[in-house]
């Protein structure tokens, strides 16, 4: 709502806070199984409505912006930090074999 001159009126919000409150109070009522539920659901609907191929499309897109506003030696960093992760998570099961604690 607004006045004569254009202005908000007094207490009125906006369509970003409304949106905000509206997706609380929908998180609140359907609680987590619910609201993750939801989700799926909406994916679930976007793939058959765009195809698979649309996440692809998504995914490339996203992957541009991050490579212009990071740059391309992001992924390097983050593909050698997701390296040594594995390897300690294979050493870290390969000792669990053998009863190794350590």
């Amino acid at each position: 709502m607004s006045d004569s001159e254009g202005k908000p009126a007094k207490g009125a919000i906006t369509v970003q806070e409304a949106g905000r409150l509206g997706g609380e109070a929908r998180r609140v009522a359907l609680g987590s199984k619910g609201y993750s539920e939801m989700g799926k659901r909406g994916g679930k609907t976007t793939k058959e409505r765009f195809g698979p191929e649309f996440y692809s499309e998504i995914g490339k897109k996203g992957g541009e912006v991050v490579r212009d506003r990071r740059g391309p030696d992001f992924y390097s960093r983050i593909g050698k930090q997701g390296g040594r992760r594995m390897k300690e998570l294979i050493e870290q099961g390969q000792r669990a074999e053998k009863g190794d604690k350590s």
